[in-house]
């Protein structure tokens, strides 16, 4: 008689790295292949690589996040959009398995969130975009890649001050730079 071989979808992995990055402020490849039950190749086949998998991870869970500032967003317009960022900074800053995870791994939080290995700051641009235009600060027609692109550099500057040069930098300070970009 075989091996039966468990079958196991992308989500269910994602859902999987979510729980423990959420318990850890990490992401352990074998423990989450025991946990789920599979092999570290079927793991690695589904995700790709640890990046990948952390950046999935991360982003469901700034999603998540982001989507609540959204539904409570109340004023439309450039306010509507620092708003949202105002609500999502707060929630981010206040999470302590990512504290934990960027104080821990500055190189690979660097690496999942900047670059295109976790796919973190594309998936955050192309947000971004929505959410200009449902608040009004952009129109359907608009390119709003260049805007978001920069507007989200500005707030990766801000989320992340402490990753990259060691101190915190206030939300107060960085909404000048975001409405002076969200001003005609």
């Amino acid at each position: 008689m075989r091996n039966a071989r468990r079958v196991i979808g992308h989500g269910e992995v994602v859902r999987g790295a979510v729980r423990q990055f959420q318990g850890h402020g990490s992401l352990d490849m074998d423990a989450l292949a025991g946990e789920l039950a599979i092999s570290r190749a079927t793991l690695y086949r589904v995700a790709g690589s640890r990046d990948a998998l952390l950046g999935d991870a991360l982003w469901h869970l700034a999603r998540r996040l982001l989507d609540r500032a959204r539904t409570a967003r109340r004023a439309s317009g450039a306010d509507g959009v620092i708003e949202v960022s105002r609500r999502f900074a707060e929630r981010l800053w206040s999470s302590p398995p990512m504290r934990r995870f960027v104080a821990d791994e500055p190189q690979t939080a660097a690496r999942v969130l900047f670059t295109g290995s976790g796919e973190v700051h594309r998936r955050a641009v192309l947000a971004q975009g929505e959410i200009f235009v449902e608040a009004g600060a952009a129109g359907p027609e608009d390119d709003v890649y260049p805007l978001a692109f920069l507007y989200v550099r500005v707030m990766e500057s801000v989320l992340y001050a402490e990753l990259l040069s060691g101190r915190r930098v206030e939300f107060a300070v960085a909404e000048r730079a975001l409405r002076a970009l969200l001003v005609p």
